[in-house]
């Protein structure tokens, strides 16, 4: 997220911010970006319960009273049903960390390990009602490296995420979908 934010202060960045939201209320980047003058909002989800809808409908009027026309997730660790997603098809990005279509959800550098890939990396892609699927636009690969361990491996991965989701994000804001490909 400070990586997003710091591009988008970039002279002729098409985008700028208008919130940074979270479901996690001690999240660290909500303190970040209020640092930076940017509006946050943590809505819990956990007084939700299982009312999905609810929880989503009150994030979607969160965003829309920010005035956002763009959603870029980053960290948010729930799962949004079709009926968040849908309104926003073609105006919401997501990293991950795998090379998608591999590893779709949790446990992507364990599961690149123990399958033993010689390379993994991070993916941006449009968010789809179906986890991890939508269409891919930008990928930065690593090579697996003799001895490499979950956390080794994650902490490599997002050195280039803080590369490739900026790089990406001033693309797809400028309405250019061809894919960012990083080494």
């Amino acid at each position: 997220m400070v990586a997003l934010l710091d591009s988008m202060e970039a002279a002729g960045h098409p985008a700028t911010p208008c919130l940074v939201a979270s479901n996690d209320p001690n999240a660290g980047g909500l303190a970040k970006a209020a640092a930076r003058g940017v509006a946050t909002a943590a809505l819990d989800h956990k007084p939700f319960g299982k009312d999905r809808p609810a929880f989503e409908a009150e994030l979607s009027r969160i965003i829309n009273d920010h005035g956002a026309d763009m959603i870029c997730l980053a960290g948010f660790m729930r799962v949004l049903t079709a009926g968040f997603v849908t309104p926003w098809s073609g105006r919401m990005i997501n990293i991950h960390p795998s090379l998608l279509p591999k590893y779709r959800g949790l446990h992507t550098h364990a599961r690149a390990l123990q399958a033993g890939d010689a390379e993994h990396g991070c993916t941006v892609h449009e968010v789809t009602p179906e986890l991890d699927d939508g269409p891919i636009l930008g990928q930065a690969r690593i090579p697996v490296e003799p001895g490499d361990t979950p956390e080794s491996l994650a902490a490599r991965v997002l050195v280039m995420e803080h590369r490739l989701y900026p790089a990406v994000l001033r693309r797809y804001a400028a309405g250019d979908r061809t894919p960012v490909t990083l080494p």
